[in-house]
């Protein structure tokens, strides 16, 4: 009798332990499905492997695009155009990258809208530069404003490059015209061009020319930040995407967390020209050096102006629209005002 007692007391008392742990597991489940309740949302962002989408990687190596909501693929390209026109088809939900005649006249016709401010040339930030082959500039080109009447490689007609250019030749005073543009299609081929001295010039962004400029394959000849500053990147989407206000929203969420640290960490310890490598800067050059293929000591170099709130300079944005309309590289009937998404848009 005692025997069957004490077992029975054995028996309770398992008993409320096996309800004690299915009670815990049961608990732990709900706060792990709390914690995991928000189905991500999923997003693909084309971008191009330069520093001066440094935010982008940012937000994604370090779980800001998840934190905000997302699943976010990268997909990269070779040029900028291309993925203006990858955003459009829905290829990519978002685009962040320069500014090109493509990006616009899409926008013009109503299947893009630009979304929030990236990359800007700024005196004092290297990021596009003008390049000398060896033996044109042995034979004299040593001056941004000497490039009249050369032939200069750029990506495509109406880039980002073939703008810079021609902001340079209203301030030294001559006519595109009289430059030999050729388009070669992505920056691999211009870089190629420039070394193997087809082109007299290029215009390349710093991370591309680095290895040029490195290895004694091309002369720089200034910048353009410092010669024509103008605000060179943007974010945008598709009007279908801009549309979805959760999703844009969180990108955009993601995207100013990253620009803020961005500009902090990085833009504020700039030393004539280069960031130096040390416990508070590493660990952000890592991941810009992870994402566009380049060895840190390549990346202190390369750091692209930013603001820190995503901000957009919407009236270079209109000067630039009216700059390619008047070059017959976009079309006429639109502006700014148009392709500003100004419910997002955070106007300078």
């Amino acid at each position: 009798m005692a025997l069957h007692r004490f077992g029975r007391r054995v028996g309770l008392a398992f008993g409320r332990l096996g309800l004690a742990i299915s009670l815990a597991t049961i608990a732990a489940i709900v706060a792990s499905s709390n914690g995991h309740c928000e189905t991500l949302l999923k997003a693909k962002i084309g971008v191009l492997r330069l520093s001066s989408s440094a935010p982008v990687f940012i937000a994604q190596d370090k779980g800001y695009f998840r934190d905000a909501g997302l699943d976010v693929e990268l997909k990269f390209f070779d040029a900028a155009q291309p993925i203006a026109v990858a955003t459009a088809s829905g290829d990519v939900d978002f685009g962040i990258t320069a500014f090109t005649a493509g990006l616009y006249n899409l926008a013009g016709k109503g299947t893009l809208k630009v979304i929030g401010g990236m990359s800007r040339e700024k005196a004092g930030y290297p990021l596009i530069g003008y390049f000398a082959s060896n033996n044109a500039y042995a034979a004299g080109l040593k001056t941004p404003k000497d490039l009249a009447g050369k032939r200069i490689a750029v990506t495509q007609v109406g880039s980002s490059f073939h703008y810079s250019l021609g902001l340079l030749a209203d301030k030294y005073g001559f006519k595109l015209s009289e430059v030999k543009v050729l388009p070669l299609q992505s920056l691999s081929n211009a870089a190629a061009a420039l070394k193997g001295e087809t082109v007299d010039a290029a215009l390349l962004p710093v991370s591309t020319a680095r290895a040029l400029m490195d290895s004694n394959g091309a002369k720089l000849l200034g910048w353009v930040g410092d010669e024509t500053p103008w605000q060179l990147g943007a974010v945008f989407a598709s009007t279908k995407v801009v549309a979805d206000k959760p999703l844009v929203t969180k990108v955009l969420q993601a995207l100013v967390r990253a620009d803020r640290e961005y500009h902090d960490v990085i833009l504020t310890s700039i030393k004539d020209g280069k960031v130096p490598i040390d416990d508070k800067t590493r660990p952000l050059l890592e991941i810009i050096a992870k994402y566009t293929n380049l060895p840190i000591e390549k990346v202190v170099g390369n750091s692209a102006y930013i603001d820190p709130d995503g901000k957009l300079d919407v009236k270079n944005v209109d000067n630039q629209i009216k700059w390619l309309q008047e070059q017959g590289f976009v079309d006429k009937g639109f502006s700014a005002d148009t392709i500003i998404a100004k419910d997002y848009v955070k106007a300078d």
